[in-house]
């Protein structure tokens, strides 16, 4: 699946809060990937965009309307006696994490792997999972997308050109902007536009200073 956390230039980093530890990723990977048949649960990747998605939205997302979507994309139940609390704790550390940096507009660290295989593969291609992971969360929780279309439309383009365009309902002013949009050079550039348009889309959906928002429609994208 991959091979390594990609780093983004250290001068863009902020000191880590709760952050999990290589050792500690790998381990929620494995539980992810103990998830029984015919569930299907998120990778790490997915994960990471999704917490994302959930943490922007302009009202709280409770944790138990989020937390099922780790364990099965769309929310089905656990078998009973499936043990979920180590899982949980390294979830909501993430959570935790990207919150506080989401709420002072620093810099994180995406979850985007370099791809297995001999360096072809593009940047969209590395950063796909994530970007998907936040699609799954505008699906389920889509209050971000009511909110001001046009401060939406650049960072959504920023993420959004990742995915198939085929995979975006209505969205001709979207696709307009994504078409104008240079591609970006390298998997670190790419990384970087992940973290800029979560942090555009909170200046929207959780301003720092009360600012009215304009309730209008915005295309939803389809996982």
């Amino acid at each position: 699946m991959t091979t390594r956390r990609h780093a983004p230039p250290v001068a863009h980093r902020s000191p880590p809060q709760q952050a999990l530890t290589e050792d500690e990723l790998l381990q929620l990977q494995q539980l992810l990937d103990t998830v029984p048949a015919p569930l299907e649960p998120l990778d790490v990747s997915m994960l990471d965009g999704f917490l994302c998605g959930v943490l922007l939205q302009p009202q709280r997302v409770a944790e138990t309307s989020w937390m099922p979507h780790m364990t099965d994309a769309d929310g089905r139940a656990l078998p009973a006696g499936f043990d979920v609390s180590r899982l949980r704790v390294l979830v909501l550390r993430r959570h935790a994490e990207l919150d506080a940096a989401i709420e002072s507009r620093q810099w994180f660290d995406p979850w985007v792997f370099e791809l297995d295989g001999d360096g072809s593969a593009s940047p969209s291609e590395a950063v796909y999972a994530w970007v998907a992971g936040f699609a799954t969360a505008m699906e389920f929780f889509p209050q971000l997308l009511r909110l001001d279309a046009q401060r939406l439309r650049e960072p959504l383009a920023l993420l959004y050109r990742h995915l198939d365009a085929d995979d975006l309902e209505d969205a001709d002013d979207l696709i307009e902007e994504i078409e104008s949009l240079e591609p970006p050079a390298d998997l670190s550039e790419a990384v970087e536009e992940l973290v800029r348009a979560t942090l555009l889309l909170a200046d929207v959906s959780r301003p720092l200073k009360n600012e009215p928002t304009k309730a209008v429609r915005t295309p939803r994208p389809r996982r």
